[in-house]
């Protein structure tokens, strides 16, 4: 059910304006970012490491149209900031970044609504400009850096250089044609969806957009709860999640909190244009999809024939 404006951000407490990035913590920063580029069609991008003066890790960022991947390891053992995250939920994601235009009016606004600041406004430069940013504290082991690009014109970000991995071999594969990032699902513990949204339309001052309970969203083996949230101009939008009991086992939410090892980013949906040959592409490519029983079709058929819904054939 959409839900109304009531609790929109106000523009003097700064602007959000898109994702800027998602970072991975990872066990082998080189070889996931080869694999989301020889699968899900990214190309190398950027990279920061031994050679580029970075002693303590290794980031590779991988890009696709307006999509960028972060995959950061350690480079030293004992780094106890990924060695604990990656003990406790293996590989995932670490930091959801959001590019906005003044970082310290909207820090100073998230302050306010009780926010935990892990790292404050902080600036970082090299011969391209200026970057600031700060990192706040969202649901389970996630954060939230907000990033005020404006005065930067280089590649990515301060320390890093071009990828030196060749494009070429990526780009002889089948393109995906994925462009941005839609949305971004956060799964919660048990009655904890609500803790999350009232987080981000204090802190963050975004709105509710959309939501749905487990009488909408059910089978005989899962249930969940949901409520998007999303900033004032909706180019960024963050479905919260939570458990609800179905028939006969546990929540695919619940499975995924005690497999992850607590509230954590669950699944990241891309936008494309054509999602048949977007499918078409990334099969070619190795992804695996979950197969769709025939009786699935035969009874979309049936209820197709009873809907008011116009439905176009291809082909």
């Amino acid at each position: 059910a959409p839900h109304g404006d009531a609790s929109r951000s106000q523009s003097d407490n700064g602007t959000f304006i898109c994702f800027d990035h998602i970072k991975f913590i990872v066990g082998n920063a080189k070889q996931a970012a080869y694999w989301y580029c020889i699968n899900f069609g990214f190309e190398p991008f950027a990279y920061r490491g031994l050679e580029t003066g970075s002693r303590q890790i290794a980031q590779h960022a991988v890009k696709q149209n307006k999509i960028i991947f972060v995959f950061e390891s350690a480079l030293l053992p004992n780094n106890k900031e990924l060695g604990e995250h990656l003990v406790k939920h293996g590989d995932g994601v670490k930091d959801v970044c959001f590019e906005v235009d003044d970082v310290e009016t909207i820090v100073k606004h998230a302050k306010k609504g009780g926010a935990k600041v892990v790292k404050d406004v902080t600036e970082e430069s090299d011969e391209h400009g200026i970057i600031k940013y700060a990192v706040l504290q969202t649901y389970g082991d996630t954060v939230h850096t907000l990033l005020e690009r404006k005065n930067y014109r280089g590649i990515f970000l301060p320390g890093f250089k071009p990828h030196p991995l060749e494009k070429t071999f990526f780009q002889s594969l089948p393109r995906a044609g994925l462009n941005f990032i839609d949305h971004c699902v956060g799964n919660q513990p048990d009655l904890q969806m609500n803790t999350a949204v009232e987080w981000y339309e204090k802190a963050l001052g975004f709105h509710r957009f959309w939501s749905v309970d487990d009488s909408m969203i059910h089978t005989e083996y899962s249930a969940l709860r949901s409520i998007v949230v999303t900033n004032e101009d909706e180019t960024i939008k963050m479905p919260i999640n939570e458990p609800a009991m179905g028939k006969k086992a546990v929540s695919q939410i619940q499975e995924y909190v005690d497999y992850y090892g607590g509230a954590g980013v669950q699944h990241i949906a891309l936008n494309t244009s054509n999602i048949i040959t977007a499918i078409e592409a990334l099969r070619a490519r190795g992804v695996e999809f979950l197969s769709i029983p025939k009786s699935y079709y035969e009874n979309l058929r049936h209820r197709l024939s009873e809907s008011k819904t116009k439905v176009c054939y291809i082909g």
